[in-house]
């Protein structure tokens, strides 16, 4: 593992060819941030089966993921023809950015994406470059530590043919304390359905309504972004924490169980060739 450390917080980051056991086709395999310590409250941040156990698909920490977004290699009308068992063959294969490609039917990673990794005082960069049946995709990650804030960045650049490119971070918050249900007050507008795990309280934080359970509750927000994302989030050691967005969020869900409280803000375009996209988040601690 990598470590980014100031004396105020020290960030573990995966190695990923050293950590490649803790790696899956879920999250990006590079600038994986799997945790924050303070110094005198050690582990801030969790995990759905933190700390009895770790998965590659529940995950730790500040994971983030491309892999609701698969790039497969045929997807116009003229490669869709033929017999079905013919498309479903190719189908398996797809390219999942930060991870390679993957075989999605058997969920395992085929060949896995080479990474140069570069390391500074606060700062650790990912660079790698996906080329899959006419795809050429460049990815850069970068991990920084400024004081208290961990700023988790990235750029996609496209040389090849269009892509879409669907990204979320899945920061994962200890849940707090029984009897202090308030989570998360995100500066955007949002109505929450009638659902069994949350509600919206009267001073803007969206709290629990019954005690979290270990399979936990899936919720997507209404809501109606129009600018970049800030959300301030309770922390059972920290007190108050914060995290922005450098875009606006497209689709929103939040989750939680007995463990861990997360929200998920996705980042949703399509990339002609030729065309960059940069985005980050910053955590405050």
């Amino acid at each position: 593992m990598y470590q980014l450390d100031n004396g105020m917080l020290k960030v573990t980051v995966l190695d990923p060819v050293a950590d490649r056991a803790r790696l899956g086709t879920r999250y990006c395999t590079g600038g994986y941030i799997f945790e924050v310590v303070d110094p005198r409250y050690g582990n801030v941040m969790s995990g759905p089966t933190y700390p009895d156990s770790f998965n590659t698909f529940d995950g730790q920490g500040i994971p983030d993921a491309f892999n609701l977004g698969p790039l497969y290699p045929f997807t116009g009308p003229v490669a869709r023809r033929g017999p079905q068992r013919h498309r479903e063959a190719l189908d398996t294969q797809a390219l999942i950015l930060g991870i390679g490609i993957c075989d999605l039917a058997a969920d395992t990673v085929t060949t896995w994406c080479q990474w140069d990794v570069s390391q500074a005082e606060t700062q650790l960069e990912f660079k790698t470059h996906h080329s899959f049946r006419g795809y050429e995709i460049d990815l850069e990650r970068r991990v920084s530590l400024m004081g208290r804030t961990v700023r988790s960045a990235t750029r996609v650049v496209n040389h090849g043919i269009p892509c879409a490119v669907r990204w979320f971070p899945h920061p994962f918050y200890p849940q707090p304390p029984a009897g202090q249900d308030a989570l998360c007050k995100l500066n955007l507008d949002v109505h929450i359905a009638e659902n069994p795990g949350y509600t919206l309280g009267p001073d803007g934080f969206i709290q629990r309504k019954t005690p979290p359970t270990r399979a936990g509750y899936y919720l997507p927000l209404d809501h109606e972004a129009h600018s970049n994302l800030v959300v301030l989030q309770r922390h059972p050691q920290l007190g108050l924490v914060a995290a922005t967005t450098s875009y606006v969020p497209d689709f929103f869900p939040i989750w939680g169980n007995d463990r861990t409280f997360s929200w998920e803000p996705f980042l949703e375009r399509t990339l002609a060739p030729r065309q960059d996209l940069s985005w980050w988040i910053d955590y405050d601690f």
